[in-house]
């Protein structure tokens, strides 16, 4: 996804709105779960908050919904691999693997994001009316259920003696995660 560049749009905000903007949208310190908004994904803000454009919530997340806990099917650690792949391209790096310099705390597009927002007057109320607040409360916990699935799956693939990727990547002597 390209980023969304908007550099000078923010240096024309007060100081004291984007401190509170920053600190409000800081990204987590690893992996991602949510891709970071583009232009296009700016744009459908004013969509999703009428939940005339809701994002749908992917199968294999909603499978790991059902019960997060199974171990169905899962006797091989290739079987495990292909669980955790599936996983993985919808969640992005997992922890494990997820790369951060801590450079980079501003998301841009989140900002925009939030920025679009506030222009609708009463937005949490049409978000709440609309089933949109619903939509995103569902889809926050699917991506929950798939971290969760994940991460039991490589804790089954550890207990199992499965190599990486059906368990934990080993830390580097010495490299903080």
């Amino acid at each position: 996804m390209k980023s969304l560049s908007l550099r000078p749009a923010l240096r024309a905000l007060p100081l004291a709105g984007l401190v509170a903007i920053a600190g409000a949208l800081a990204a987590p310190a690893s992996a991602q779960v949510v891709p970071e908004p583009d232009v296009k994904e700016v744009a459908r803000t004013p969509l999703r908050d009428l939940n005339i454009d809701r994002r749908d919530i992917p199968a294999v997340l909603k499978t790991a919904a059902l019960d997060p806990y199974t171990t169905a099917g899962m006797t091989k650690c290739d079987a495990l691999v292909s669980a955790i792949a599936e996983l993985d391209t919808v969640l992005g790096g997992d922890y494990d693997i997820a790369t951060d310099d801590g450079n980079d705390r501003f998301s841009e597009g989140r900002i925009a994001q939030r920025m679009v927002g506030s222009l609708m007057p009463f937005r949490g109320i049409v978000r709440e009316v609309t089933g949109a607040a619903s939509n995103d409360r569902a889809l926050q916990a699917a991506y929950t259920a798939g971290m969760v699935r994940r991460a039991f799956l490589k804790g089954w693939g550890l207990g199992r003696g499965c190599a990486y990727p059906a368990r934990p990547k080993v830390a580097d002597a010495g490299t903080p995660r």
